[in-house]
């Protein structure tokens, strides 16, 4: 029995895991992923106008720069196919927790367990609703999961297609 991956997938994966591992935190370095000065509420009322607009949802990421876990989110959403799946259907609200002293009153809103680690995602409706918060820690370990993991979850909360013969036609048909 080989110890070898066996899959395309698999082999990107572990490669992938590598690479990610190794640069989480020469990118923590350069790139803030997490503001020290952002405010984190009105962000959110921000997205949420834009969801409104857009017909999309917002994805709140609790985490910081410290969290090379938080960095490996960051990179998969960047991935080609997650960032066109982000882009599509979601506004990204990234919220720093600090070393856990920072915007709490916002995790606790959003039912998010800090205790139980971070990267931890909250799922929003245009209207502000909760619609889903982790409550397990489930990308607490991101560096042992691969992009595919942040795929399903993009894919499982983005919002249903517009009802287009819901609509109704603003002046002709012909606008519609």
């Amino acid at each position: 029995m080989s110890v070898f991956p066996k899959t395309r997938q698999q082999i990107f994966s572990a490669i992938a895991g590598l690479l990610l591992a190794g640069s989480s935190a020469a990118i923590a370095a350069n790139n803030q992923v997490y503001s020290d000065t952002a405010d984190a509420k009105a962000e959110i009322r921000q997205a949420l106008a834009t969801a409104a607009r857009e017909h999309k949802r917002v994805l709140l990421d609790f985490g910081g720069n410290w969290c090379g876990d938080c960095i490996v989110l960051h990179l998969y959403l960047q991935d080609p196919g997650n960032a066109s799946l982000l882009q599509n259907n979601f506004v990204l609200v990234n919220v720093n927790v600090g070393r856990y002293d920072k915007n709490l009153d916002i995790a606790k809103q959003y039912n998010i367990p800090l205790e139980k680690g971070v990267p931890a995602l909250a799922i929003l409706d245009s209207n502000g609703k909760l619609l889903y918060s982790q409550h397990n820690g489930e990308f607490q370990a991101m560096r042992r999961m691969d992009v595919s993991s942040v795929s399903e979850f993009l894919t499982k909360w983005k919002p249903a297609p517009l009802n287009r013969a819901a609509v109704p036609c603003p002046t002709t048909k012909k606008d519609c």
